[in-house]
């Protein structure tokens, strides 16, 4: 795979996921691959990041692949995150490892993320309590 990063002229329309220039590196990343959610509860989560999301004055980006979390609404001119940072992410891929069920596979936090003293662990809570759960500690019983 090869990445190539752009600068974006004007704002983007687009709402599940945004690409931003910024010079914060991810401090930490927590590779979880046995967590694992049924579908239905993955997009609650995106309903209800997408009911708070930054262009709406929450501090969530969702999208496809996960859910961005910043430490506020997009404030910026034409959009643009203004004085927001972002602070990490959870990653996720569907169908795995069955059909109807997604894998968390990355919890990842900047370095805005660290020195706001928000760990991998209290961001993920911070994601599933959208929807009034509980971050998983193991994977659930599929069958």
């Amino acid at each position: 795979m090869t990445v190539h990063l752009v600068q974006l002229e004007n704002r983007s329309d687009h709402k599940s996921f945004r690409l931003t220039r910024s010079a914060t590196l991810a401090s930490s990343s927590d590779h979880r691959p046995d967590v694992v959610l049924p579908v239905e509860r993955v997009r609650a989560v995106l309903a209800a990041a997408a009911r708070r999301d930054v262009a709406r004055g929450g501090p969530f980006s969702p999208g496809p692949a996960g859910v961005q979390v910043w430490s506020g609404p997009w404030n910026g001119p034409n959009g643009g995150r203004g004085t927001s940072e972002h602070l990490g992410s959870v990653d996720w891929t569907y169908d795995q490892p069955v059909h109807y069920y997604v894998t968390l596979y990355r919890i990842m936090l900047t370095v805005a993320g660290a020195a706001a003293g928000l760990t991998t662990d209290t961001l993920l809570n911070n994601v599933m309590a959208l929807v009034g759960a509980d971050a998983p500690t193991r994977p659930p019983a599929l069958f």
